[in-house]
């Protein structure tokens, strides 16, 4: 490599990070330093397009639609894209993760929009409106990756889009883990939907005034997921969202 200059222009992998805060480590104190310092320094050490997903004040109404498939949860997410995720030129934003959380586990996905968020553009270092439901699925025992992500991505899409009231829907398909015994995640959602999905079913699923669509959005969802989901299996928790 002598003599040659790797070239760190643009920004083409997505990196999602999962960070973990101190035991016993105050939740508003945590978010409040993610949001103060780890932007501007991921920034610094050449990440681009960072946001941040945190379990805040908010969102606490929305507790009840939390899963869990066991394991103590993280405390935040991060997203950001890097020009390489290559651990030979991602020593400066690992060091900056370390130094934000008591551990972490990342990994490298592949990014698909499938709704932009044209409704409630996110403002710089600002909350964004509404709220972001980030789901984390595990690949079912029965199903080979193959058939598992035809089942989510060829089917299941168009159903989400057709049954809830989000605004901003991405999947992020695992390509990778970056570090050692990370969870078994092979995709991680993001969906945004307005305030009063956090605590309304039927604005959830795109039915407010409607019962009968509500029963036939929900039928329809879980019939989907059951597909390609184990119940008990993922981990889903609501969030606000912070765009840098």
């Amino acid at each position: 490599m002598a003599g040659r200059r790797i070239s760190t222009d643009g920004a083409v992998e997505k990196v999602i990070c999962l960070l973990w805060a101190e035991e016993g480590a105050g939740r508003e104190r945590f978010n409040a330093g993610l949001i103060e310092r780890l932007p501007a320094a991921l920034a610094d050490a050449g990440a681009s397009r960072i946001r941040l997903n945190l379990e805040d004040a908010a969102v606490a109404a929305g507790a009840p639609l939390r899963q869990s498939r066991g394991p103590r949860q993280h405390d935040a997410v991060v997203q950001f894209w890097l020009p390489s995720a290559n651990a030979l030129f991602r020593a400066a934003t690992d060091r900056v993760l370390d130094a934000e959380s008591a551990r972490w586990h990342g990994w490298v996905v592949a990014e698909s929009t499938i709704i932009a968020n044209a409704a409630y553009p996110a403002r710089r270092g600002e909350r964004t409106a509404g709220w972001a439901q980030m789901a984390f699925l595990t690949l079912p025992e029965q199903l080979s990756h193959a058939l598992w992500r035809a089942s989510w991505q060829d089917h299941h899409t168009l159903v989400a889009i057709e049954t809830q009231g989000n605004f901003e829907y991405v999947q992020n398909l695992v390509v990778h883990a970056l570090t050692p015994d990370a969870p078994p995640y092979v995709a991680i959602v993001e969906e945004c939907f307005p305030e009063a999905a956090l605590t309304d079913q039927l604005a959830f699923f795109d039915a407010v005034g409607d019962p009968a669509r509500f029963r036939a959005n929900l039928d329809r969802m879980m019939e989907s997921c059951d597909r390609f989901i184990d119940r008990g299996t993922i981990d889903v928790i609501p969030t606000s969202q912070f765009c840098f």
